[in-house]
């Protein structure tokens, strides 16, 4: 990894943690958060919404989509109304907002063991959470995403955090 990128990749995850320091984070670190959006979007904060494929709709820099959002409990903004016009958008492109869906999500789908170990290791931890954010906590257990472009920058990124932790 050169200089850079992990430059780059030490910000996402210092702005992720700023975003979500100091609330309950259930079970997904914030390592952990910065590494599923580094692999979602590099991490763009001003990313919007986009239509990759007829039918596919996916908004923010964890590039969720309504039926996540919706699993997730309809989180929105203070003040807003889960279902009033827009605050799928206005929560998901917000990074606070984003994270506590994804949050949100992952303590749905962790809770079950045999549903929640996707990659079947028999812990449930931040690698099954980026199998779950894009394969869905309904059948996150295809092998073949460590053939993706995402599960490669997951799995770039995690390695880079693992490494920076002191060891015991």
């Amino acid at each position: 990894m050169s200089l850079p990128k992990s430059v780059l990749v030490t910000f996402a995850l210092a702005l992720v943690a700023c975003v979500v320091y100091g609330q309950n984070q259930s079970q997904v670190s914030s390592s952990c958060m910065g590494c599923i959006c580094e692999a979602s979007s590099n991490c763009n904060s001003t990313l919007g919404c986009s239509t990759p494929y007829p039918g596919g709709y996916f908004c923010g820099p964890f590039l969720i989509s309504f039926a996540y959002w919706t699993d997730a409990g309809k989180p929105v903004l203070q003040h807003d109304n889960p279902e009033k016009k827009g605050a799928f958008e206005n929560c998901v492109t917000d990074l606070y907002c984003a994270a506590d869906t994804l949050r949100r999500y992952m303590k749905k789908f962790s809770s079950n063991q045999n549903r929640s170990d996707c990659n079947n290791d028999g812990v449930i931890d931040c690698v099954d959470f980026a199998y779950m954010h894009l394969l869905g906590g309904y059948g996150c257990k295809d092998p073949s995403i460590v053939t993706t472009d995402y599960f490669t920058k997951f799995q770039t990124c995690w390695n880079v955090v693992n490494s920076a932790k002191p060891s015991s």
